[in-house]
């Protein structure tokens, strides 16, 4: 499999005979990893590369710089709301990122510091163990944006961690610590920053070391509950594009490069 064709990922190998794929998102100007156009649709494909390579037993997701992921670049955000080719683009990347993580065969380790935002927050979520830093800060900030939680919220969020919870948060768009995350039951675990690298490399060393075929098999079956959930997902991410078209997300937007709160009319 030929990973050097991805450019906002960092792909190393690691572990006994390089079994568990290290995926680092790679930051922007030395910050936080944001989706891009390039960022976006790489994010969507890099899950059927892990699924297809059979050297591959376990992959680990995590960010570079000062978090997990900084949420979409707001100048693709912009031409999503002018340009319906992009739009659809976009849409379907966004559908591909969310059913490429479900399907793929392979168990995915992901490990969130700082904030974790946008569609790196999808992979972050729908991983099959999620590790999150206790000062990490999760936000699903779709509603603040102007548009629907469509890109991963409606197939997880109520799964993980109930129906009042996700709506309070969804909603709201209000942050998650790392430590409130793990009570609430939204990831598998919460720990001190400094123990979150050698967390995940621990865990995944332990999936990649495991029967492949008990390990996948639980995977797929218990995946069937995210399935069973995917016209709710389908009908949440139709809404949510239906907005990028409104007038909604122009203020939303304005309102983030202006560091203020949105006036919505």
């Amino acid at each position: 499999m030929d990973y050097a064709r991805y450019q906002t990922l960092a792909i190393t190998r690691r572990g006994e005979g390089g079994a568990v794929l290290d995926i680092q998102m790679r930051a922007q100007n030395g910050k936080l990893p944001t989706a891009g156009h390039d960022g976006h649709r790489e994010l969507a494909e890099i899950w059927r590369d892990v699924s297809a390579d059979d050297t591959v037993r376990c992959a680990v997701l995590r960010g570079e710089g000062m978090g997990f992921s900084g949420g979409g670049d707001l100048a693709m955000v912009e031409q999503m709301s002018t340009d319906d080719a992009t739009r659809v683009r976009v849409w379907k990347e966004a559908r591909d990122l969310v059913y490429n993580l479900v399907n793929c065969d392979k168990p995915i380790v992901s490990a969130m510091h700082g904030p974790a935002v946008g569609a790196g927050l999808v992979a972050g979520l729908l991983a099959d163990i999620s590790i999150a830093s206790k000062s990490a800060k999760i936000v699903d900030g779709h509603t603040r944006l102007g548009v629907a939680a469509g890109d991963h919220a409606a197939i997880v969020w109520p799964l993980l961690c109930g129906m009042a919870k996700a709506k309070y948060y969804l909603l709201l768009c209000e942050p998650v610590s790392g430590e409130e995350a793990e009570r609430i039951g939204l990831v598998s675990l919460a720990v001190e920053e400094a123990e979150l690298l050698p967390r995940a490399y621990e865990l995944a060393d332990k999936l990649a070391a495991g029967s492949q075929s008990a390990i996948r098999f639980t995977k797929y079956a218990l995946n069937n509950w995210l399935r069973l959930a995917g016209p709710s997902f389908d009908a949440s991410l139709a809404l949510e594009f239906m907005g990028f078209a409104g007038p909604d997300v122009r203020e939303g937007v304005a309102s983030l490069r202006e560091r203020r709160a949105p006036r919505f009319s």
